[in-house]
């Protein structure tokens, strides 16, 4: 029908353009954190492009989520505005039948999402998080770069190498700052050597000086030495015994039914919930009065959407607290959330046949 097709191809050009504005977005963002990240020694440099796949991966049911439901409200609200919709209403067609060309242009999105969320979620927090356990469980001057300033893992330590051989064992013309409770020292040497002596890892540094500063008192101290050893705290890269729930794939969370898995599911399950049930919201969030150019609606339908997924995350807390059942917490915020919709859609649909607006223009236009 031409109702059906106008109605998805306005759908399908909003959502788009939506999409792509906040993947910009949220992409540079989420940029910028891992690249502080990755300045911090938290993550490694060559790794911060994949990093940032698998964080956008897992964030990106959501974006298309906050998409679609933008989308909705703006493709309605233009209707409203353009008195189109008064034109689809004065023809028979109610706001409810809007339902099924919406739901028609939805399922692709709700299936990829559905896909996003119990699939490839953990899949990617278990990779991205594997990528920052192994470089973090490197020891200290394996990580440094040449002519690149590197922090240690603990952050107490930066450390600095001219030039460095194949080996990656010696370094020459090596800069340690350290940080201590009592001030900062700067060690300086013309080479570095990594040494294993009784199952200590130990950094050699030899013809160099250190020069200890107090903080309290202002001193200062200068030693030259042909030879200076500097423990190595040095961790072995092992795997993680317990997994946090986030990573780990959604069949296991159902065979094993504690409450932090619970809680996970909940989130899984509640995002696509919430998904479906903002089709419904964004219909009746969608109406607006011509009379009144402004987008009061959509600010009105981002606060709705921000409030709902804060929920979601709430739900997330209580169901892992052990405080609210699983099915309790589905049942409760979603189904609830479903009935709003539809008294919305409802109460939107029959406000011409009930008179309100009417009533209340007829109250303000009769004097005082």
């Amino acid at each position: 029908m031409l109702f059906d097709s106008t109605v998805r191809r306005e759908l399908a050009r909003s959502f788009g353009a939506t999409l792509v504005v906040i993947l910009t977005i949220v992409l540079t963002m989420f940029l910028l954190r891992i690249v502080g990240l990755a300045a911090k020694g938290s993550v490694a440099p060559q790794d911060v492009v994949l990093v940032l796949g698998y964080t956008a991966l897992g964030h990106l049911p959501t974006m298309m989520s906050l998409s679609l439901f933008v989308a909705i409200v703006v493709t309605i609200g233009r209707m409203y505005r353009d008195s189109e919709i008064v034109i689809w209403f004065s023809g028979g067609v109610g706001l409810p039948r809007f339902v099924r060309p919406v739901l028609r242009s939805a399922w692709p999105v709700l299936l990829v999402a559905a896909v996003l969320l119990l699939f490839i979620w953990p899949w990617g927090n278990r990779n991205s998080n594997e990528l920052r356990d192994r470089y973090q469980q490197r020891s200290d001057l394996s990580r440094v770069q040449p002519g690149v300033f590197q922090s240690s893992s603990d952050g107490s330590r930066v450390f600095f190498v001219e030039r460095e051989s194949d080996d990656r064992a010696d370094a020459s013309n090596v800069f340690v700052l350290t940080q201590q409770p009592r001030g900062e020292s700067v060690t300086t040497a013309r080479s570095g050597r990594l040494e294993t002596v009784a199952g200590e890892t130990w950094l050699r540094l030899e013809r160099g000086q250190r020069n200890d500063i107090d903080d309290k008192t202002g001193d200062r101290t200068l030693a030259s030495f042909e030879t200076y050893r500097v423990l190595v705290k040095e961790r072995v890269a092992r795997e993680a015994q317990a997994k946090p729930p986030k990573s780990l794939p959604t069949i296991e969370l159902i065979r094993d039914p504690n409450a932090r898995n619970q809680g996970e599911l909940a989130w899984r399950f509640g995002m696509l919930l919430a998904t479906a049930n903002l089709l419904l919201l964004g219909l009746g969030l969608a109406a607006t009065n011509p009379r009144r150019p402004n987008n009061w609606n959509l600010f009105l339908a981002l606060l709705a959407w921000a409030l709902y997924f804060n929920l979601v995350n709430l739900s997330q807390a209580w169901v892992g607290n052990g405080r609210v059942g699983l099915g309790t917490a589905l049942a409760g915020l979603h189904g609830g959330a479903f009935m709003l919709a539809l008294a919305l859609l409802w109460w939107r649909d029959h406000a011409a046949v009930l008179h309100l607006w009417p009533r209340r223009r007829l109250r303000a236009a009769v004097p005082a």
